[in-house]
């Protein structure tokens, strides 16, 4: 009997093991993605409903002015630029002359008072005496050298505040503090005097500030351009708007009034191929903005020999009022995009979570093992849907909301193409990003409803509750810092948090100016998304589906 020694083994296939490679798992997951037609549906809503809700803006609104004479206004007035093109405040008091070359200007500035008409007063102030005391921190009386009158010419001064020290400031952006400088506009008097001193060599300014008259201290130097050999040398007097902000039940309430700074100067003094001349008057009137007593807040000037008392309203600053009223910026046609948010966050989360309630997990987990990239795969087709949906709405919305205010009359704060684009394209990288974040939060949970209400409430609450101003501004700040929020920064086209000391209205979200510039702000989201997708790959390869 033959005996057969070859012992049985369990059958091997003759076909190499390989490994699945990463773009087939991509084209499964997009396969599952575009077969499923409420998904598509869903993030088509997305786009479209940011575009919707952008329009209704320009749609749903609509002003009218009439003038003293009964006719209908113009487009809304637009702020002036400044000489790098930002908008900017340039409305005070100039009592100045024209002057040739290189020179010098040195006044003694002996009192500097301020005054601001009473919010909610029952009847018209009368005269002065009848108002409220006190300079505003930003109140300003100095010397400055401007390139002429017209509003946003480039200028020098040297000037003592309110309430912020002596300081030398150029084309509204820059403020030097003096050295030692904390003088305050209360301080000075007749026996206490801030002398100032601003001179000029080419384009080359020098500020300096002493209190004898004497011994001088240098501020600084600076080199501005663009004001000519003939330029207008003086003083100048400003007091920003008076304001006050409280909060009832959580909401803000804004008041302002006009007020008014009275400088006193005297030792008026001209060196170099400067010569003392005939001064110019501002024009009267100019602060008379209608609230009762408001015609004294005029910017005008006597002269008594050698002794000038100057009264001046309004600010020489940038213009960080931001958007509002019949102002725009640029980015007001992505009000909507929180809306499209909510619906992609509710698809993106779906796209995990209902593998879980169906029981597909296993079978996906099954036919790939390697869980880490199947989690992966899902992110890059979420990211991608997100992104284009992103860039298709914002892209849409955008130019079509800017055009539809400017056939409205109302003014479009200027941007860059280079910031709009940023704008554009940053709006869809956020999208891109929370989509990822949600389906590593339905990772978490694997619950459809709680992973969508988790995503909102981390990112789409947060900025609700900072933009439309239902929180106190620091506490509105504080959430665009801390939560994947933050990201929204990426949309601002104003001037970035925390733009310049100098300006007197309020950096706030409600204005358009966030606590984070624009790419630091999608860093925070980013981080967040980051975690997030850290956790969810940790506890999918552990969990037992």
């Amino acid at each position: 009997m033959t005996t057969n020694t070859e012992t049985s083994a369990p059958y091997r296939s003759t076909v190499v093991t390989g490994r699945d490679g990463f773009l087939p798992l991509v084209r499964s997951e997009w396969t599952k993605f575009r077969t499923v037609r409420g998904w598509v549906i869903g993030m088509a809503s997305a786009a479209l409903i940011t575009v919707l809700i952008g329009i209704l803006g320009p749609l749903g609104s609509n002003s009218q002015c009439v003038s003293s004479t009964g006719h209908a206004c113009g487009p809304a007035q637009s702020p002036p630029l400044g000489p790098d093109g930002e908008p900017v405040t340039d409305d005070f008091s100039f009592v100045h002359q024209g002057v040739t070359g290189d020179g010098s200007i040195t006044v003694r500035l002996s009192s500097m008072l301020g005054y601001h008409l009473a919010l909610n007063a029952a009847g018209p102030a009368k005269s002065l005496a009848d108002m409220p005391r006190g300079l505003q921190p930003w109140a300003r009386g100095g010397v400055i050298v401007k390139a002429g009158t017209t509003p946003g010419a480039p200028y020098v001064a040297v000037v003592a505040t309110g309430a912020n020290g002596v300081r030398m400031e150029s084309n509204f952006t820059s403020s030097k503090l003096a050295p030692g400088g904390t003088a305050t506009g209360s301080a000075i008097s007749p026996s206490s005097p801030q002398w100032l001193r601003l001179s000029r060599t080419g384009d080359s300014f020098t500020g300096y500030e002493s209190a004898d008259g004497a011994h001088w201290t240098a501020i600084g130097t600076e080199t501005v351009a663009g004001i000519p050999a003939s330029a207008q040398a003086g003083m100048l007097v400003s007091s920003p708007d008076h304001g006050s902000i409280t909060h009832q039940f959580g909401l803000p309430s804004f008041d302002s009034s006009p007020s008014l700074a009275v400088a006193t100067f005297d030792h008026v003094g001209f060196t170099g191929s400067w010569t003392g001349g005939t001064f110019t008057a501002p024009p009267a009137g100019q602060q008379d903005n209608g609230p009762a007593g408001s015609a004294l807040m005029q910017n005008t000037y006597t002269r008594s020999g050698g002794v000038f008392s100057v009264h001046g309203s309004g600010d020489i600053s940038p213009d960080t009022s931001g958007s509002g009223g019949d102002r725009k910026s640029i980015e007001s046609g992505l009000i909507g995009a929180f809306a499209g948010l909510i619906a992609l966050v509710v698809v993106a989360t779906m796209f995990i979570t209902s593998e879980y309630r169906r029981g597909l997990i296993r079978t996906t987990l099954s036919a790939t093992p390697r869980r880490g990239s199947v989690l992966a795969a899902k992110s890059v087709v979420i990211a991608a849907v997100a992104f284009v949906v992103g860039l298709a709405a914002a892209g849409t919305a955008v130019p079509l909301v800017k055009s539809m205010e400017i056939g409205k009359g109302r003014y479009v704060l200027p941007a860059s193409t280079a910031t709009e684009l940023r704008v554009i394209v940053g709006t869809a990288v956020l999208l891109a990003l929370v989509a990822v974040f949600a389906v590593a939060v339905g990772t978490l949970l694997r619950r459809g409803a709680g992973a969508v209400a988790a995503v909102i409430a981390m990112v789409v609450l947060p900025y609700v509750l900072a933009v439309a101003s239902v929180l106190p501004a620091g506490t509105s700040q504080w959430l665009l810092r801390l939560t994947p929020a933050a990201g929204f920064a990426v949309q601002q086209s104003l001037l970035e948090y925390p733009g310049y000391a100098q300006a007197t209205s309020g950096y706030t979200p409600a204005a358009g100016y966030y606590p984070l510039a624009p790419w630091a702000g999608l860093a925070v989201t980013c981080a967040y998304t980051a975690v997030a997708m850290g956790l969810a790959t940790y506890v999918l390869r552990r969990r037992d589906v």
